[in-house]
């Protein structure tokens, strides 16, 4: 099948910001002059991170390289709840221009503001982003991320107009009148979590309408992890190239990093603007090397309302040189979150794996669910993969499928399951973010 973008052209046409095209010693220079900046304006605004540098014994005129970051402590999302509601902000309220915050089912919101530079900063790095995924000025963007609080939809609609484009805001949700928009408007690009699109997709097809046959040419996709064979999925089944944009609430919102549509090998990360760093996520107190993986640590360089110094993401990958950014280190894949690893007897699984895994089945759908159990008077956890079977495949023909996935998951994650084959359309589907993990096994 030929893909509707797949000129390179389409990834060269477009005016690049002067600090996507400088050389690495430039960038570095710029980060360790932004970096000293920003742990002192930190250190004299923020009284967590005073408190905290003081306690760790280190003082903001203790950086003089990049590499004496690693003196400085660790921000966790621990630290925002317990400074909620405004506690980090670096400014004072008449200078805040927005506010965002995380949804809170885990316990308290975390916080995040912004001041008017920090909207545009914002806007910039995710018109640089869309730019690099293909989206140009004067295209029409559907932008299915959710509006409100959560940063996702705000954030890429403003980037979008940033750019140039024309922004259809959707938000998430309501399936049905989504793709009345597509048929109708005509979109160039979607932006979405990479689930939702897969919903949009099926939906379509139950509707008789081969996704394949709409406007759309570009998807940027983010906010959850998602695979190599997921792309795969949305690029045949679409008809469109699908490329990774990276952000997260608590060091701006999307846009911290972009995919190049004519490279698609990871999302570039801006360094301009952040500092990344990968610690061993078992031992913190060691950070790795290019190459290696592990927890993916951010310091903002530019942001006025929240600086945030050495955040622990949780987001687990490795930093790979610049490809299409050269002066730009990649994030690889996220492989999963240290918070959402399930440690099934003793061995540590992701459900990005299972999908990868699930993908290679032509059997078998992207749909599935991972279920954890402790059955009564039992001592070992129990996981079954409930997984639909595609539309064209019998039931009686999902049986060798279902083996299969069942034996590739104990030879590649090195764990045993229960592998139970549903009904097409039987599983809960995305509405925004798709919840993977049902864990059912009693409360300690």
């Amino acid at each position: 099948m030929t893909l509707h973008a797949t000129e390179p052209a389409a990834a060269t046409d477009a005016v690049l910001d002067r600090e996507e095209t400088i050389s690495r010693d430039e960038l570095e220079a710029l980060q360790l002059s932004r970096l000293q900046h920003t742990v002192a304006y930190a250190y004299d605004r923020v009284p967590l991170y005073k408190r905290k540098f003081d306690e760790a014994g280190v003082h903001p005129t203790d950086l003089r390289e990049l590499a004496d970051l690693g003196k400085f402590p660790f921000t966790t999302k621990e630290d925002l709840r317990l400074e909620y509601p405004f506690g980090m902000f670096a400014v004072p309220q008449r200078e805040v221009a927005r506010i965002h915050a995380s949804s809170g089912t885990t316990g308290r919101a975390t916080v995040v503001g912004y001041t008017k530079k920090d909207l545009a900063d914002w806007a910039k790095l995710v018109a640089r982003s869309l730019r690099a995924s293909g989206v140009r000025p004067g295209m029409k963007v559907h932008n299915a991320y959710g509006y409100g609080l959560f940063t996702g939809g705000m954030g890429a609609h403003a980037g979008a107009e940033a750019l140039g484009c024309t922004v259809i805001p959707i938000s998430g949700g309501q399936t049905e009148r989504q793709i009345t928009l597509i048929q109708d408007f005509k979109p160039d690009a979607i932006l979405a979590t990479p689930t939702y699109l897969l919903t949009i997709a099926d939906a379509m097809m139950k509707q008789g309408i081969n996704p394949a046959s709409t406007s759309l040419k570009y998807a940027v996709l983010g906010a959850e992890p998602w695979t190599e064979e997921m792309r795969h999925e949305l690029e045949t089944t679409m008809n469109i190239k699908a490329c990774d944009i990276y952000g997260l609430s608590e060091v701006m919102g999307p846009g911290v990093a972009g995919e190049a549509v004519e490279t698609q090998d990871g999302s570039h990360i801006w360094e301009d603007h952040f500092r990344p760093e990968i610690i061993d996520a078992f031992d913190p107190t060691k950070v790795l090397g290019d190459g290696e993986h592990g927890e993916l640590v951010f310091t903002s360089l530019t942001k006025e309302a929240l600086p945030i110094i050495r955040y622990r993401t949780k987001d687990l990958t490795r930093l790979l040189p610049g490809t299409a950014r050269p002066a730009h280190r990649r994030m690889g894949r996220i492989t999963g979150r240290s918070d959402d690893m399930i440690i099934l007897r003793g061995v540590n699984l992701f459900p990005s794996q299972i999908e990868e895994i699930a993908l290679r089945i032509p059997e078998l759908s992207p749909h599935f669910q991972l279920e954890l159990t402790r059955p009564e008077g039992q001592r070992m956890d129990q996981l079954t993969v409930k997984i639909e079977r595609r539309e064209s495949v019998s039931v009686e023909g999902v049986a060798s499928a279902a083996k299969v996935l069942q034996q590739q998951i104990k030879i590649h994650v090195g764990s045993s399951c229960t592998v139970n084959v549903v009904e097409p359309g039987s599983l809960e589907r995305s509405n925004g973010k798709l919840r993977r993990i049902y864990d059912m096994r009693p409360k300690a």
